[in-house]
């Protein structure tokens, strides 16, 4: 099964504790956080991984080179940010025929085999949280079908999109798309067309994008 990672990010938020190197290659305890990521996708069974990378994606390439711990490496390399939308809509054509999607600089610590399509051509990964104001909130029938997205502000409890994705290669064919789009407000915009599936999990999560996060995953290892 194949995976793609998001990895071309600045990492704006984290650079007053990781200068001039691209957010997933943040060192925790001498080993970059991306390799964390990549451990936990080999432990689900996942064989190839295509890294969209973009910000000195040199470092990257030059620390996994073409293969971590039997997973093969593959790059797709921005030559300039698409945004979060164009970054998978560009890495989907190295998939055959549906991959898993992630962000490099979060690990969600779930049974990706847990994820499947029925009628959708999505299904995306939701976590409750509770005191937060740091995410937008998704909101879901009862069948687990998004019914709409919230903006970020504060909620006692709620979901939110946990940042990993099981998708089919054509998910944008039917779309007009600019070549540089957000995914979050492609999926807010058309969630009714999409009816995009849902899975709920409460398995250890951790976001890196910021400081005080950052160093509570360098105090973990």
């Amino acid at each position: 099964m194949q995976a793609i990672v998001l990895a071309g990010g600045l990492g704006t938020r984290l650079k007053s504790v990781v200068q001039d190197i691209p957010k997933p290659m943040a060192p925790i305890n001498g080993k970059p956080f991306l390799a964390f990521v990549l451990e936990y996708l080999k432990k689900q069974g996942i064989t190839e991984v295509i890294l969209s990378v973009s910000y000195k994606y040199e470092l990257i390439q030059e620390y996994f080179k073409d293969e971590f711990d039997g997973v093969k490496i593959r790059y797709n390399i921005e030559k300039e940010l698409l945004g979060t939308g164009g970054a998978i809509k560009d890495a989907l054509k190295l998939i055959q025929n549906q991959a898993y999607v992630l962000n490099g600089d979060t690990i969600f610590d779930i049974d990706l085999k847990k994820l499947v399509l029925n009628d959708s051509k999505i299904c995306i990964v939701l976590k409750q949280m509770q005191n937060f104001d740091r995410y937008g909130t998704v909101n879901v029938n009862d069948q687990g079908i998004v019914t709409s997205f919230e903006e970020k502000a504060f909620k006692k409890q709620g979901l939110i999109n946990g940042g990993v994705y099981l998708l089919k290669k054509d998910i944008f064919d039917e779309f007009d798309l600019d070549e540089k789009f957000s995914f979050e407000e492609f999926l807010q915009k058309n969630h009714k067309v999409l009816k995009i599936q849902t899975q709920i999990f409460d398995d250890y999560f951790i976001d890196i994008g910021i400081p005080q996060d950052y160093f509570l995953f360098c105090d973990k290892q």
